[in-house]
């Protein structure tokens, strides 16, 4: 079994798609299951989890549709405004649907304490009721935000996209790591070892990446970590097979049964697949 915790599709000028935008050529262009069935294949992908690329509720209906009628797609992380008046009818009505998994508000462009407001209050409320997690799409600049949320709200299942987004281009582990292994000690944080390549600037490479994942593999062990690929920005630093290659060998200390959480059964187990 390997799971793909961590993927994207989209449709240029269609489901609300504001991004990617034409300044990105590799990848301003329409991607689809069918295309991560063709990559996947050369490092035998069985199952994939769907994320949002928009800020739309349209984006997601969608993915729900792609979702309920490809068998590669085992679930989806949506997107709908938490913020809203009618943000619990909003959740419910998507937690209707079997294929939604978790809801990502996009953080990383909202201010650093932004999901700390009183207003999201009923929709967390309504996460956790629902069973949806919480994907914490954010950078380094949230994690104080993001560890009183973990605080306030210990039934919500939070898991952290891409490490937070570390400093890997620049080499800077602090206060980056002091942060994360503070949120790794609250039980029920997970974190997504996914999109590291394209925060590695010019060097995207397994040395500049090594120490940054040896603290996430040693803050949250394989049973809260789970690899994904971030595809296809993924293609803006490297391709699918090389990728999933370097996490396979940083994976190396761990024992079988640690592999398989890392690729597979973590996701698995985390978003209820």
């Amino acid at each position: 079994m390997l799971i793909d915790a961590h993927c994207h599709v989209w449709r240029i000028g269609q489901n609300d798609h504001e991004w990617p935008t034409p300044d990105l050529p590799a990848i301003h262009r329409d991607f689809d299951l069918d295309d991560l069935v063709r990559v996947g294949a050369e490092v035998g992908l069985t199952g994939a989890v769907l994320v949002q690329s928009q800020p739309s509720q349209r984006d997601t209906e969608w993915l729900l549709e792609i979702a309920a009628d490809h068998p590669l797609a085992l679930g989806v992380v949506g997107w709908t405004d938490i913020a809203s008046a009618d943000a619990v009818e909003r959740i419910a009505a998507l937690a209707a649907n079997p294929c939604l998994k978790g809801l990502r508000p996009m953080l990383q462009d909202l201010a650093d304490d932004w999901v700390l407001e009183s207003r999201l209050e009923p929709a967390l409320a309504a996460m956790v009721a629902a069973d949806l997690s919480f994907d914490a799409l954010v950078r380094p600049r949230h994690l104080p935000s993001l560890l009183e949320l973990v605080r306030r709200w210990p039934d919500l299942r939070v898991v952290i996209d891409h490490g937070a987004k570390p400093d890997i281009g620049a080499g800077r582990l602090d206060p980056w790591r002091e942060q994360i292994a503070a949120l790794a000690a609250a039980p029920g944080v997970h974190c997504k070892l996914s999109g590291l390549l394209t925060e590695a600037g010019e060097t995207p490479t397994a040395e500049a990446l090594a120490p940054f994942v040896a603290h996430l593999l040693e803050a949250f062990g394989a049973d809260r970590l789970m690899w994904g690929s971030d595809w296809p920005v993924l293609s803006l630093a490297s391709d699918y097979r090389g990728w999933q290659a370097m996490a396979d060998a940083f994976a190396a200390p761990l024992d079988p049964t640690g592999r398989r959480a890392l690729f597979g059964e973590t996701a698995k187990r985390f978003y209820r697949l």
